[in-house]
Parts: C-alpha cells; structure tokens; sequence
C-alpha cells in the first residue's frame, strides 16, 4: 500500500475529533440532530484549521443512514459510499482552476436532478474567494432558492474578497487558529500512534511554525520523521530550514551593538548552510516580535510559544532594547518582507541588517541635514552621523563651522571646493532670505497676532509638525509666510518640493488667514554671519520651497 501523508491519515471522521473548533462543531451536531439545516453554509478561516474537513463531514453527516449524535457513522452504505468517493451526489469543486461562469452555470443544470443516491446532493466549493465575478452573479439566484435536496457549502481563506451578496445568504462560520498547546497534544498523540518521539520543544517548535494550522503542523511533523524518528528541537530546524534559535539571538546582538561586519558574515554563514533568507527573515520578526511581547507584558503569562528556558533568554535580551528601538526594527524587517518576493532574498536581507545596524545613517535628522547639504555640493551624500560623544556646543559649532567629512575621506571641505550660486532671479524672493529688526518690521513686515490657531488646526491634520512648531512665531511680507522656528528638525521636515508638512502648514494657514502664502524663514537681521565661506553659502540654501 502506498505510503499516506499524516494530515491525510489522521485527518478527523466524525465532528468530535475536530480540535480546536468545538464552537462550530457542536452547532452542526445540533443542526443534524434537529434536523434543521441551512440550504448554504460559508466556513472561513486560515489554512488548516479544519474547513474542508468539517465540510466532509457534514457532507457525510447530513447523509448518513444512522447518525449518532449529529456525527456520521461511518458503518452504513452511504457512509463507505462516501468514504471510497463512489457517492456522485457528494460533489467537491476547487474554484481557483473552475472559476469561470460555465461551472457554475453546469451545477445550475444539475441540481434541477434530484440526486441519485443520496438523501441531500452537496456542492463542496474550496476557495470560493477565487470565482470571477460572472460566476459569482450566476451563483447568486441558486445559491438564494436551490431545490429542498440541495446543500452547499462554501470554503475560503479570504471572507472579505466575496460579494456581500454571497455572504448575506450563508450561515457563516469562522475557524479559529488552532492553539499552540492543542497542536502540541495532537502531535505526541500522532507520534506516539506512528512509533516515533517527539520532544516537548520540538513539539512547540512545531506549533510555532504552523501558526494555528493543524495540516501545516502535521507535513511539518512528517517531514522530520522522514528524518530521524527521534525528534528534537534541532531535528525540526534542520528539516524546516532554519536559522535556529541560538542563531537569531546571535544576530539580534550584533544588531544592538551595531556590529555591520559580523552581522553580514553571519548572514553569509546561514546563506550558505542553506537557510533560506526568507525563512531567516520570518523568523527574525518573529523573535522581535517575542522581544516586544516580553518588553510589555507584565507577569509570567506571556502568548509567547516556546519553553521557560527560552522564555527567559527573551527577556534577559529584551532588556538591552528600549522598546521604540524594537518597533523601529520591526518596522524595517517587515518592509523589508513586503520586498524580498520580488527581489535577490539574500541581497535584501543584507540591506535591511544594513540599515539595522545603521539607523543614525538613515533616520538621524542631522545626518540627513548633512546629506542633504553634500548633495547639493555635488559631494558624497553618505556621510558620517554625529559623533555619540559630542555635547551639544560641539554639536552646534560643528553644524555652524560645515565640518562635514566623507565616509571615505579624510580632508574637509575648504573654500575652494564651494561652488558658487547664481544670483537670484526676480521671481525666486523665497530663494532669499528675510532679515528683520524692529524698523524692517515696521517696514513691512508684521507678526501673525493668530499663529496659535493656526497650530490648534496643525494639532488635529498634523500633530508632528505641529510639535516640531511648538514655541515658533510668524509673519507676513507680501505673500510670504515667514516662519521663526526654534526646533532645527523643521527645516528638514519642510524641505523639497512635495513636502507633506509643508503643505498641511500652508492649507491650516489660509483656513485662519483667509488666503494662501508662500512659505520662507524668517530671520532677524542682527543675526550674526558666519565668517566661513562654506556657513554663509549654505544659509543661501536654508529656504525650502521653490
């Protein structure tokens, strides 16, 4: 006899070894037992947590010669009859290769037949989700009055992809993941039956993996046994491709010491002992995901899956993060995640360790000031982030002096490597720079008596920018809004063409001053200039709109 795959050979016969759904199954026992079915019945869910298994079975339930207790029998003609697929009146159709309007169109004309053989002909829809739109328009009529014979019933992994048509006429279902400590008996009872063991942790390793999913837990657990029929922790992460436990609390590491170089020869390590990167990289949000949970549960009870001792492991190393630090992280793996199915996996994978453990170089707003100044010298824009050391005068009198230094060299920028501007044209007026003491003030320009309302309107569109501006003033020459900000990070947020804050500044301005300003800096006119070429020509280029 051909070998059976464990999800095949154990998949549950009657209501009652379904695990993990009990809140559905009692309802279709019941429903069997009252002899009150529904004409359309809709099961949702993840993958493998039971739906086409519990659609088998009420197909076989609701037909069964001797019912007991709403399960079928499994004795009776027709439940053997259904078991070897000789019942044609049990009909199963996969909708994602018979999408098109003409199958559904051809059990229109069948069920205007009673069945053959059976009390109840029962269509079994898989993946419902994937019919076109003109098939689900042929369904409608049918699936609203189908003949007194006639059951279906709809499985799907995406509810929210079918028409409200077809939801409105189904008594929905929804399965639920299957719990890490359900999967975990089942497993120990499924290796127990097969000869084989099974340790407590592979066995939770195992019911991580399978998030919820009993079929995935089972292939998983027949993949190893094909293996070793003792399996352990490292059986499962051989077999599944794994980085490994010990491997990933290794990176993590690297990652908060920012050790760029060891952490991409580790890369290159599990690259080429053939860990797939896309399994490596589920596998790191995964242990920053349980970095978190550990950071912010409070107490021992933690909806974490794994053993005490690697409980503990979590927490010791959660300890060396702040708690924004592990959110950045994962912000940055799980767009990397969006990427890496349409790029190189380990090209991918290499970056994100990249700019994890370089975050300064890619979200710091002083290093993007200074980036952003180099580009603008025509130099090279990846440049060094601030020094962790420097106080805040050092920090300041370097900024003001432009000391800015490549990442590969050495010599700063002198006088002869300015370039110079082009002189302002007439219409560039935010090109230049307003400078203003008390008599330019009476001049022309005024103050804006009602720049708090305008931040109260910034606060409900836009409360970051609306922060940044806490403390500013305004003031209006001609069309222009000039904007004295304490904060040093608003010139960066408001710069480029298609500045978001920028944008929401101005709309919250007119709705307050009734018309629509151009926006500049505004500076006072004692301020003093720095006698460094390279500082005065780059208060030329502070003005951030064009």
């Amino acid at each position: 006899m051909a070998y059976q795959a464990l999800y095949r050979k154990y998949r549950p016969t009657v209501f009652s070894d379904v695990v993990g759904q009990e809140h559905i199954t009692e309802i279709l026992k019941q429903e069997i037992i009252s002899s009150k079915l529904s004409h359309a019945y809709l099961f949702t869910g993840t993958r493998g947590t039971g739906k086409t298994t519990c659609a088998k079975i009420l197909a076989k339930a609701i037909n069964c010669q001797n019912p007991i207790d709403g399960n079928p029998c499994g004795e009776c003609e027709m439940c053997r009859g259904m078991a070897d697929g000789e019942i044609t009146d049990i009909v199963e159709i996969d909708a994602a290769s018979n999408n098109n309007v003409d199958s559904i169109r051809e059990i229109r004309d069948q069920i205007a037949f009673p069945p053959a053989a059976a009390k109840y002909r029962v269509y079994i829809i898989d993946e419902v989700h994937m019919l076109s739109i003109s098939a689900f328009n042929a369904l409608l009529k049918t699936l609203e009055e189908p003949p007194s014979y006639v059951v279906f019933i709809l499985a799907t992994t995406e509810v929210h992809k079918l028409p409200a048509t077809i939801l409105s006429r189904c008594q929905r279902f929804d399965f639920r993941r299957i719990e890490p400590s359900r999967i975990c008996e089942r497993i120990a009872e499924v290796a127990k039956k097969e000869g084989f063991t099974v340790t407590d942790n592979a066995a939770r390793l195992i019911a991580s993996i399978a998030d919820g999913g009993m079929r995935d837990a089972l292939s998983i657990l027949d993949m190893c046994a094909s293996s070793n029929t003792e399996i352990d922790e490292q059986t499962v992460e051989n077999s599944c491709a794994m980085a490994g436990s010990e491997y990933l609390v290794k990176m993590a590491d690297l990652i908060k010491n920012r050790l760029t170089d060891d952490a991409l020869l580790l890369v290159d390590e599990l690259h080429n002992s053939s860990v797939d990167m896309q399994r490596l990289l589920a596998e790191l949000i995964l242990h920053y995901r349980n970095l978190m949970i550990a950071k912010t549960v409070k107490g021992d009870k933690k909806p974490i899956v794994c053993s005490m001792a690697q409980l503990k492991i979590f927490e010791e190393q959660a300890q060396k993060y702040d708690i924004r630090e592990i959110i950045d992280i994962l912000t940055v793996l799980q767009e990397t995640a969006a990427k890496m199915p349409f790029g190189n996996r380990r090209c991918e994978m290499e970056m994100a360790v990249i700019r994890l453990c370089n975050p300064e170089v890619f979200t710091d707003i002083t290093a993007l000031e200074r980036r952003v100044s180099a580009l603008e010298m025509g130099k090279n824009a990846f440049v060094k982030p601030e020094i962790s050391g420097a106080t805040s005068e050092e920090t300041k009198e370097t900024s003001n002096t432009a000391e800015f230094k490549g990442n590969n060299t050495t010599n700063d920028f002198n006088e002869e490597d300015i370039p110079l501007p082009e002189p302002p044209c007439d219409d560039t007026l935010e090109q230049e720079s307003v400078k203003a003491d008390e008599k330019t003030l009476e001049a022309g320009i005024t103050p804006v008596l009602n720049w708090k309302d305008i931040l109260l309107k910034l606060q409900v569109s836009c409360p970051l920018i609306a922060g940044v501006l806490k403390g500013s003033a305004a003031y209006i020459k001609g069309d222009f809004l000039l904007i004295d900000a304490k904060n040093t990070q608003f010139k960066t947020m408001v710069n480029g063409e298609n500045s978001i804050y920028r944008n929401q500044i101005r709309k919250a301005a007119a709705e307050v001053l009734g018309k629509t300003y151009k926006l500049g800096p505004f500076k006072k006119a004692t301020e003093a200039v720095a006698a460094d070429p390279l500082a005065a020509f780059a208060k030329k280029l502070e003005n951030f709109e064009k």
